[in-house]
């Protein structure tokens, strides 16, 4: 009996064990906000496809930038990869109303 009790022990002790792996990553976040975007999945669409407000944001808060490539995901939020008047590329990511999306 001692025996049995002894590997019940074990056995549980090792299930908890093998747990703590899991729990060793918290999810990440910024200001608040679970980093989720990252997660999706966005589909590459033509440049001319941007709403109008995509391209008036851009245009007034990034004066100068070009639209190398931009990607939709299923929520209707854009992912834009954007060459700066500077010479710099950065990637940027905004709702279909034309507000900026904080990462």
């Amino acid at each position: 009996m001692t025996s049995e009790i002894k590997n019940l022990v074990f056995a549980s002790a090792l299930a908890v064990g093998s747990l703590s792996p899991t729990f060793a990553n918290p999810p990440i976040f910024h200001d608040g906000i679970m980093e989720l975007i990252h997660a999706q999945d966005f589909s590459e669409i033509e440049k001319d496809a941007l709403p109008d407000a995509v391209t008036s944001a851009l245009e007034k808060d990034y004066p100068g930038a070009v639209v190398e490539k931009a990607y939709i995901n299923d929520v209707n939020e854009y992912k834009l990869e954007v060459a700066l008047a500077d010479g710099e590329t950065e990637e940027l990511h905004i709702h279909a109303d034309g507000s900026w999306i904080a990462l």
